[in-house]
């Protein structure tokens, strides 16, 4: 037997026996929906009855799959399935919260009168009472649509489907390549004394590669990863990307890395492409903009804000064509859901961040909008990433807004550029304590030199300040260059939770940006290699780097 077939079949076992835990969940949760209602009347009565003026009841199943492949080899399967509930209270302006992975009636009545003492028990020594607003009532279901259900598609599909994008990497001269896809499916039942009473479920995927080639002569390696974003989707996500094709462009990139020039720090006009924008958005202004961090509530992850609440429809956040909008709507984008964790109805939430260069809006979630004076009260931004997490304020779906013009697209935006740099997809990055002073890598950095791609650098970064570099923005592509991007895995509080956002963005321009060069930063001698080239190729290569 040959050692693939070995691993692909032991593999195939595993999963077959971790496989069992999704039908074992979904078994438990089948009569969920019909003992919801009587669950639910059950435990807001007790906890009204024992003086609560809030009170709510989550049901949560979750189930993850990854699957690892490097080569030709399967490297390993991750997954995992959970089911449980939780009880929160409002009881004399306090907060009480309680969970349990058991969901019967005698098990969710215990976990009010724990919760109801729980919030008692802060009485002494509270600062302020919470206060929330009162909430219309809702009742429905809502599914995400996909078309294909991730979790039914047999294990040999997946990794062969893993495999070809391998194989294809490999065939171009790849040194090595990984690929891994990972997916999750999400079902919530929430209640409230308001008279909420909804379900819904959604699934998400992330199907990535990273291809890396190594010059042994040279002691050197480089190295692309795929841009494909994470979705609100189903298996149609990746069986509707060209992954072969990607993966052999990616090794042709990370071999031009090889020979290319390090790139010499100064200021450059940067293009950046969505692939790369998004994460920038997320670190710059969406953690700025979340209301808890910018009032000192959550300081975990870099810190707090520069971003007070003082600043609000004063702040010049970026230049006048620059304009973010948040919603939990947007089609595919991972913070879409019908309602939130407190039972907002998202639909009708949406909202600018910053409209027309100007900072307009916190991402709140139940209660916090009086905390600043602001009418109309929560958002929609409440989520709890399990069962037993407390609804906290997580960031919705956060996007570029397209220029007026449609026929603007990234081309047009490098014709206008003497030297500079055009980016695409997202690298490591860090931020300060304020969420203000940042610095960001990529995967792909073409020259632009009079107006055209010439060539590519290595070794760059770029580095700026979160307002400076949103007002030296001055060109945006239209609405057909639009591209929905996101993480699966953005963490925040204090126990962490991970929650899913999506960030669109379309092609945009960024005048005099502060660019490093990341080997001479790391102490690396380049002094033979640093000097910008007079000519060059069409191809693009790669940043190593990813976080």
């Amino acid at each position: 037997m040959q050692r693939r077939d070995w691993l692909k079949g032991t593999t195939a076992a595993g999963l077959a026996l971790l496989s069992s835990r999704w039908t074992l969940s979904a078994n438990a949760a089948a009569g969920l929906s019909d003992r919801f209602p009587a669950l639910a009347d059950a435990v807001l009565a007790r906890a009204t009855s024992l003086g609560a003026s809030f009170a709510d009841l989550h049901l949560m199943q979750t189930d993850s799959e990854s699957l690892f492949v490097r080569e030709e080899m399967v490297q390993g399967v991750n997954a995992g399935s959970s089911l449980g509930c939780s009880v929160r209270v409002l009881v004399d302006g306090a907060w009480g919260f309680a969970a349990s992975g058991e969901i019967t009636e005698a098990r969710l009545l215990a976990l009010v009168d724990s919760a109801v003492a729980i919030a008692k028990g802060q009485g002494g020594w509270r600062a302020r009472p919470i206060e929330i607003e009162t909430l219309p009532a809702f009742t429905g279901t809502w599914e995400l649509p996909i078309a294909i259900d991730p979790f039914s598609v047999p294990l040999e599909e997946k990794v062969e489907r893993l495999l070809g994008i391998n194989r294809a990497a490999m065939e171009k001269g790849a040194s090595y390549c990984n690929s891994h896809v990972s997916v999750v499916r999400e079902r919530k039942w929430l209640a409230n004394t308001f008279g909420t009473r909804i379900e819904q479920s959604r699934v998400r995927i992330h199907p990535s590669f990273s291809v890396t080639i190594v010059d042994p002569k040279k002691g050197e390696f480089a190295t692309r990863s795929s841009l494909r974003p994470p979705r609100a989707a189903g298996w149609e996500h990746l069986t509707g990307w060209d992954a072969a094709a990607e993966s052999a462009l990616a090794v042709e990139q990370a071999k031009e890395k090889m020979a290319a020039p390090s790139v010499t720090a100064g200021k450059y006009d940067l293009v950046i492409a969505p692939s790369n924008l998004w994460l920038t958005i997320h670190e710059t202004v969406g953690h700025p903009t979340e209301l808890d961090r910018a009032l000192g509530y959550e300081a975990n992850f870099a810190g707090t804000s520069f971003c007070t609440p003082d600043k609000l429809d004063s702040l010049q956040y970026g230049s006048g064509i620059v304009n973010l909008h948040a919603d939990r709507t947007a089609v595919g984008g991972l913070s879409t859901v019908m309602w939130d964790d407190d039972g907002v109805k998202t639909l009708g939430k949406e909202f600018p961040i910053v409209k027309d260069g100007v900072f307009r809006n916190f991402q709140m979630a139940l209660g916090q909008a009086a905390l600043i004076g602001r009418e109309g009260g929560s958002n929609g931004c409440a989520y709890a990433d399990s069962f037993d997490a407390f609804p906290i304020q997580r960031m919705p779906n956060i996007s570029l807004q397209p220029g007026p013009d449609k026929t603007i697209k990234s081309d047009s935006l490098i014709a206008d550029v003497e030297d500079g740099i055009y980016i695409e997809g997202n690298g490591s990055w860090s931020i300060d304590q304020q969420r203000y002073n940042f610095q960001f890598t990529g995967q792909v950095f073409h020259r632009i030199r009079d107006g055209k791609l010439d060539g590519m650098f290595r070794d760059v970064a770029y580095q700026g300040n979160s307002v400076d570099f949103w007002k030296a923005c001055d060109g945006l592509g239209g609405e057909p260059s639009y591209e929905l991007g996101g993480a699966m895995n953005c963490g925040k509080g204090q126990p962490q939770q991970v929650a899913p956002v999506s960030h669109g963005a379309v092609p945009a321009r960024f005048r005099q940006i502060k660019v490093l060069n990341t080997a001479a930063e790391s102490g690396k001698d380049i002094a033979a290699a640093i000097s910008r080239p007079e000519g060059g190729c069409d191809c693009s290569g790669a940043n190593p780097s990813w976080a």
